[in-house]
């Protein structure tokens, strides 16, 4: 019986000495960089709750960019883009400059500042809303490409259409068109042998540097979550489709997927071109496999529109949050509506408040969000933050013609906002982001008609709705809801 209990006490000491061990790790850990409050609560709970597994699960997700990434862009970022910069304004000269009110002038001049992004006057946009007229316009303007095609997405399946996306960039490459893919592996789970035909006809592809080296710099946590073709520098797309059969065909998980993408053509299109050469060039290995600012990537097109676009890309090597605080100055600057879709809603404090002033301040604030899941403890935080947001006065429509994707917002019918950035912590801080911020109200009324198309297809939330759910439900909105800045 004396054994048995030293034998116990034993285990109690050892069991006492790890706890301490795990504890002193987990502040280490937790402070040894720069971190939200929110941040720093998340890290604690996952390291002080799941020893051992937290930091297996910090290894991967909680680290922030390695030396070497952080350099990398560090240089690129150092190229003058001043003869750039003079092209489009030489471009913006043929055109006459619009009317802006002050907090436009004051954004435009925010993200020139921050972002080194120019307004770029005389382009034209047309929006696809279904995965089936985007592939067939985009496939279309692969086709018809004479010089060069540079393709950048988060997530590219080996499926139906992944391989037809695929194979037409393979026809392409034949004729000897310049064909160069950027891909993040962890989006469509993408195996880099999917591109070997690609490659063997003459495209490049490379993998994006966050994913690089599986143990000692993967960083699971940041990704590439742009999506942008640009063809012979004058044609430029983004927006919210990945590419993969789930974005064109109704599967049985979403049904039908609402996205927004935008095809540009005009000098905009720059400003994809120059962040496609930016992610390009830092994933590379091979320096020699660098791209030059070559005139053919830069080309002002013949066929001339009427829009102002400012190109905004953003990402965690940045300090800035520039994107979210954009959004953020547009939501206080509305003075009639705010109208946003996003599949994901989980904003940090200071977007919050934002949103809660405007509505508070009479300013007809609505959020469209899907109606089912697509990721488990997202739609969880997602749906905690929907409740929160309208018990404040914020309006909040549930999608329910199958899964909504579109990350747009629209101001007053004068300024629309399109791209991939989703209204979520891991976009402000962690993901590689673009967006299109257009200063024109044809282009704003035209999103705010598809807003309000959506809008019958949606359901409104109501203190009904909000009081029916079970506790059950509640707990895990609260629980998704703490470990949302890690999501």
């Amino acid at each position: 019986m004396e054994k048995y209990f030293m034998s116990l006490a034993t285990i109690y000491s050892l069991m006492g000495t790890l706890i301490t061990i795990n504890t002193l790790l987990a502040l280490v850990t937790i402070f040894r960089k720069p971190r939200s409050i929110a941040s720093i609560f998340a890290w604690s709970m996952f390291l002080f709750f799941l020893p051992g597994v937290g930091f297996l699960g910090y290894l991967f997700l909680g680290r922030g960019l390695d030396r070497t990434t952080t350099n990398r862009f560090e240089e690129e970022n150092k190229y003058n883009l001043s003869i750039l910069a003079q092209r489009v304004r030489e471009n913006n000269e043929k055109f006459e400059p619009k009317e802006m009110a002050p907090h436009e002038r004051l954004l435009k001049r925010y993200f020139n500042n921050m972002e080194r992004t120019p307004l770029c006057r005389g382009n034209k946009v047309n929006f696809y809303l279904n995965g089936e007229d985007k592939f067939s316009a985009l496939f279309d303007d692969i086709k018809n490409a004479k010089d060069n095609i540079h393709v950048e997405y988060y997530a590219f399946f080996n499926d139906k259409i992944g391989t037809a996306f695929r194979d037409n960039l393979i026809e392409k490459a034949k004729e000897g068109v310049e064909v160069r893919v950027v891909y993040d592996p962890w989006g469509g789970k993408t195996r880099k042998d999917f591109f070997k035909p690609l490659e063997e006809a003459g495209g490049k592809v490379t993998a994006f540097i966050t994913s690089r080296n599986t143990l000692t710099k993967t960083r699971l946590n940041y990704h590439l979550h742009r999506k942008i073709v640009v063809i012979d520098g004058q044609i430029g797309w983004t927006g919210g489709f990945n590419v993969g059969d789930q974005y064109i065909y109704n599967s049985k998980k979403f049904g039908f997927w609402r996205d927004t993408h935008g095809r540009i053509v005009g000098t905009a299109a720059f400003g994809l071109q120059e962040t496609f050469i930016r992610d390009w060039n830092v994933s590379v290995r091979d320096p020699k496999d660098k791209l030059e600012r070559e005139d053919s990537y830069f080309v002002v097109p013949e066929e001339e529109g009427n829009i102002d676009i400012q190109i905004v890309a953003n990402g965690p090597k940045s300090d800035n949050k520039t994107l979210r605080t954009g959004f953020i100055k547009m939501i206080m600057d509305a003075e009639d509506y705010i109208w946003l879709q996003s599949p994901y809603l989980i904003p940090d404090d200071s977007m919050i408040t934002a949103l809660v002033a405007a509505a508070n301040s009479g300013v007809d604030v609505r959020i469209m969000i899907p109606n089912m899941p697509d990721h488990p403890f997202i739609f969880r935080a997602t749906q905690y933050y929907a409740n929160y947001l309208h018990k404040h006065g914020v309006k909040i429509y549930n999608y329910t013609n199958g899964f909504i994707h579109s990350k747009t917002l629209v101001m007053d019918g004068k300024l629309g906002v399109f791209g991939t950035t989703n209204q979520d912590i891991r976009s402000y801080e962690l993901n590689f982001e673009i967006s299109a911020f257009c200063y024109d109200e044809t282009v704003a009324k035209e999103m705010s008609r598809t807003f309000e198309g959506d809008l019958r297809n949606s359901k409104l939330l109501t203190d009904e709705e909000i009081a029916q759910q079970s506790i059950w439900l509640k707990i895990k909105q609260n629980f998704s809801r703490l470990l949302s800045p890690i999501l």
